[in-house]
């Protein structure tokens, strides 16, 4: 009897090695390729402006033939897996992917004590005077908003001591890892190409126009600035954006992204080609740039000088003036400034343009170029303008009163009112100035008197344009009727 209990332990325990040793068939894990930069041939990245980024990333790895897993390190962490494909480059069929998953839960001492919950670690103490170490097993419990461990009969909260694990997780990794399953028909080198689409890589334009003395004309100046907190680097990689907006399906929830603080470079200056894609627009970086992890850089895009350009002072009104009475309507106004220039070839421009911010600045007397104004750019087509509204004038103001109001008829089906208004423009500059004056109407109207004469150049909207002399005033005085 204790014979044949032997014999059926001994092979049991035969039975547990071979399952443990992974030699009994179908349950042997293929064995794992790890891929990194080192094995990059080349790698592409098109970013779009809206946090996406298309990258195309060629690797040289050798594979065995039948299943093995190929573990592509260094992977963006804000990969959309489900956007990924691994496939030949010289478009050979010589292997298929069986299943593929993306581990971008990353190796940090936090994780490491999560995924360690109903697992066993070991506490190392020292002893204060002697130096002695002691070890004792603790049972992890609990690790979110602290750590719970059982040692012996006792529950302790907080780290006693410095904590010790027998190995790292299969599914825990130092850095962004694309696993993909793979069977292939050979063994030996292949060039596989990985594209997908990623979050976490972003570019804007960034301008700088420098007005001249008259503030006729300007140079002007274009940057890209990408930033990538994508979590791993693309060296020497080929560069592409896209300026334009693209439809994205809305994902249902947003992949966690770790936070970064930015590097600030300025690469070299050179510029980059455009072409159109779709409807949208691409601009091509002519050499390879890195980008490295956690950086904000900035590349040329382009440059032009002596670029007319025509300065403006605008003072816009408001629709209610017009509806009831009003009175006073401001005594200190101060008129807008802005400034035009056409994006048009033959003015060394014609580039179609991408959103950004563009900054203006003006020379002093003394030579030093200060800060004037900024305002955001939409995307610009070819030959259309750019007005960008720098700020409010100091020495341009206006005072604006409601002369009169009356209602001329009133019902349930429609309001006739007749009001009038003076304005007065005052310039304290040692030069005369133009001010466009803009006043919104509401429904039908018909300016009834003026002293100066009127464009309606939108349906709801009279325009004037006013000479104002050198350190002196100019007056507007008009009638309107609105029927509403």
């Amino acid at each position: 009897m204790k014979r044949a209990f032997g014999s059926c332990l001994g092979i049991l325990l035969i039975l547990l090695g071979c399952f443990a040793a992974g030699t009994v068939h179908g349950q042997q894990d293929p064995p794992e390729i790890r891929s990194t930069l080192q094995d990059q041939q080349k790698v592409a990245v098109t970013i779009y402006n809206n946090d996406l980024a298309l990258v195309k990333d060629l690797r040289r790895v050798r594979l065995p033939k039948g299943e093995s897993l190929l573990a592509l390190r260094e992977v963006s962490g804000g990969m959309m897996p489900e956007t990924a494909l691994l496939r030949n480059a010289a478009g050979s069929k010589t292997f298929r992917v069986i299943e593929q998953s993306f581990d971008f839960d990353l190796l940090t001492p936090e994780k490491l004590l999560e995924k360690y919950v109903g697992r066993t670690v070991e506490v190392v103490r020292v002893h204060p005077q002697t130096g002695a170490e002691s070890r004792e097993e603790a049972l992890v419990l609990a690790a979110i908003g602290g750590v719970v461990l059982r040692m012996g009969d006792r529950i302790e909260t907080g780290i006693p001591g410095r904590l010790v694990y027998p190995d790292v997780p299969a599914n825990l990794r130092d850095r962004p890892t694309l696993v993909v399953q793979v069977a292939g028909d050979r063994a030996g080198e292949q060039d596989l190409e990985l594209s997908y689409l990623t979050t976490g890589l972003s570019w804007r334009a960034d301008y700088v126009a420098e007005l001249n003395a008259a503030e006729d004309r300007l140079d002007l100046s274009g940057w890209v600035t990408l930033t990538n907190q994508s979590g791993t680097v693309y060296r020497n990689a080929r560069l592409q954006l896209v300026a334009g907006d693209v439809h994205r399906v809305a994902r249902p929830e947003a992949m966690d992204q770790m936070e970064t603080k930015a590097l600030l470079t300025r690469a070299a200056a050179p510029l980059m080609a455009e072409e159109a894609l779709l409807d949208y627009h691409l601009y091509t970086l002519d050499r390879p740039t890195t980008i490295k992890e956690n950086q904000v850089k900035q590349v040329a895009l382009l440059t032009a000088t002596a670029v007319p350009a025509f300065k403006e002072y605008v003072l816009r009104g408001n629709e209610y003036f017009y509806r009831s009475r009003q009175g006073s309507l401001g005594d200190k106004l101060k008129a807008a400034v802005y400034l035009e220039f056409a994006n048009r070839e033959k003015d060394g421009l014609g580039l179609p343009l991408p959103k950004g911010i563009m900054r203006v600045y003006k020379q002093d007397s003394s030579g030093n170029a200060q800060f004037v104004g900024e305002d955001s750019l939409d995307h610009t087509a070819k030959n259309e303008k750019v007005r960008l509204r720098l700020g409010d004038a100091f020495d341009v103001t206006a005072e604006r009163v409601q002369t009169d109001f009356k209602k001329l008829a009133g019902g349930e089906k429609e309001t006739l009112i007749e009001s009038a208004y003076r304005i007065e423009l005052k310039n304290a500059r040692d030069k005369p100035v133009t001010v466009r004056v803009e006043e919104p109407m509401p429904g039908d109207w018909q300016i009834v008197q003026e002293s100066l004469p009127h464009a309606k150049e939108e349906a709801r909207t009279a325009v004037w344009r006013i000479e104002v002399p050198a350190e002196g005033k100019a007056e507007l005085t008009y009638r309107v009727r609105v029927r509403y």
